[in-house]
């Protein structure tokens, strides 16, 4: 007979909590869980879901304006931010109620409240409702994700970060977005499409770091093209107050007057006044968990996975690790996620994808590689009149014809990413692209219709 509560307690409810829970359950442990804000984490409420619903929106100004190029009279239309808002709402409070039905399905108990460690086997737990409770556990897993930055300028306060986009009570007319990575450029994306007027600032000369550096540079000319201010190379020096708006002071001296200012400059692992230190768990230099292959902590039977360890901070690769973790805990299966070709994308308008390696990166691995491009007008756009470019592009390994990276900006770009990321996994070469027969007429079919190099060396 254990001496302990449960044999698996898991810190906090997002995707790789969720399913390592249901999952260790399920192989026969006794497990319990501990949340205080909501079911699903940041992906379910104040991430993917919410904001690929609001990109769905964004898209729709898109489709009206195409419209006349294909014979359609479609009258003045109207924008209306509270029916979008409900709706999104309504889906994230589903969501929430499935996630809690799938977790007690299991025999997960669930604890609404804060959990932090007393020491390394002993959890106190600051209830939602009022008091506390103290558990033990033989195995604790912490996945608690992590939150968006806000910045040490004066000012900071009067700006939104991320998260507040969902809980805006009116679309703004002005904002300002700072910063360049995917939620930036996204949430650029999502205002511009729904009428605001967007300026992106971003202290680098490029957005999407990272990224493969074609990609990067023709999304850049696509956002610019669309009416996405850019303002690259310069920082924000302070938030200031401008009657009902604000007043975004740049480090120039420059100022934009807006109605409302976001912060998505990055996100830092939510590990704070979680106790850990009282643990003996170690953390990075960024407040990151510390972890093994086996997402084990330096306390050997303490885990961590997800956005907490700050590695590939992916809803799908934390799922897959809580999934591992599960197997290799609780049912006898050794299991280690494969990090390698790891397919991602950016649901900017127009959207970027990519899997497997940048040009960059291949020939920082030392190899000696084939590019092939492709730059294209899509067929919609010839008649709509829409101004998008799509640009593809593979990474080749010269000596083996393996095909070494996938990437595309272009509508689409996601969907079609996915396909050629299981190619990748599988090992495909240049010779098995070419030998394909393409769908016509498709966007996806270039990528097996190039066979003109971009000379190199």
């Amino acid at each position: 007979m254990s001496t302990y509560d449960y044999d698996l307690f898991t810190l906090g409810a997002g995707s790789g909590g969720v399913r390592a829970s249901r999952m260790a359950a399920r192989f026969g442990a006794t497990v319990g869980l501990a949340e205080g804000r909501f079911l699903g984490g940041t992906c379910v409420n104040v991430g993917c879901v919410p904001k690929k619903l609001m990109v769905y929106a964004a898209q729709v100004s898109d489709a009206l304006r195409d419209a006349a190029g294909f014979g359609w009279t479609v009258p003045p239309a109207h924008f209306d931010w509270a029916t979008l808002a409900k709706g999104r709402d309504a889906e994230v409070r589903r969501l929430n109620g499935v996630y809690g039905r799938m977790l007690h399905g299991v025999g997960v108990e669930v604890i609404d409240g804060w959990a932090r460690f007393a020491d390394a086997h002993t959890l106190d737990i600051a209830l939602s409702a009022g008091g506390h409770r103290r558990v033990t556990a033989e195995r604790i897993l912490v996945t608690t994700g992590g939150a968006p930055v806000r910045p040490d300028i004066p000012g900071a306060e009067r700006a939104l970060v991320s998260d507040d986009l969902f809980t805006l009570p009116a679309r703004p007319d002005r904002a300002v977005v700072v910063g360049g990575g995917y939620i930036a450029v996204e949430f650029a994306c999502i205002l511009h499409g729904l009428g605001t007027d967007v300026t992106l600032v971003h202290r680098g000369p490029h957005l999407l770091r990272g990224f493969d550096e074609d990609l990067r540079a023709h999304l850049t000319e696509q956002l610019r093209a669309r009416g996405v201010r850019l303002i690259l190379n310069h920082t924000v020096r302070c938030i200031e107050s401008e009657g009902d708006g604000r007043q975004v002071v740049l480090e120039g001296g420059d100022s934009i007057d807006v109605d409302a200012a976001f912060f998505a400059i990055g996100r830092r692992p939510s590990t704070g006044g979680l106790g850990l230190a009282e643990a003996g768990v170690e953390l990075g230099a960024k407040g990151e968990i510390r972890v093994d292959a086996d997402y084990a902590t330096s306390v050997p039977h303490i885990f961590a996975l997800g956005d907490v360890t700050d590695r590939i901070n992916l809803t799908p690769v934390a799922i897959e690790e809580g999934i591992a973790f599960a197997r290799t805990q609780f049912a006898g299966q050794p299991t280690r996620l494969d990090y390698a070709n790891v397919p991602t994308a950016v649901f900017s308008t127009p959207p970027m994808a990519t899997v497997g390696l940048t040009e960059a990166q291949a020939r920082q691995a030392g190899a000696r590689i084939d590019v092939y491009t492709s730059e294209f007008r899509p067929m919609k756009n010839t008649l709509s009149g829409n101004g998008d470019r799509s640009l593809m592009k593979l990474v080749v390994d010269r000596d083996s014809d393996r095909v070494l990276g996938v990437h595309m900006v272009g509508a689409d770009a996601p969907e079609i990413i996915q396909g050629f990321a299981v190619a990748l996994v599988a090992g495909a070469t240049k010779a098995s692209f070419d030998a394909t027969v393409g769908i016509h007429p498709t966007a996806a079919e270039e990528f097996v219709t190039m066979r003109e190099r971009r000379n190199e060396d």
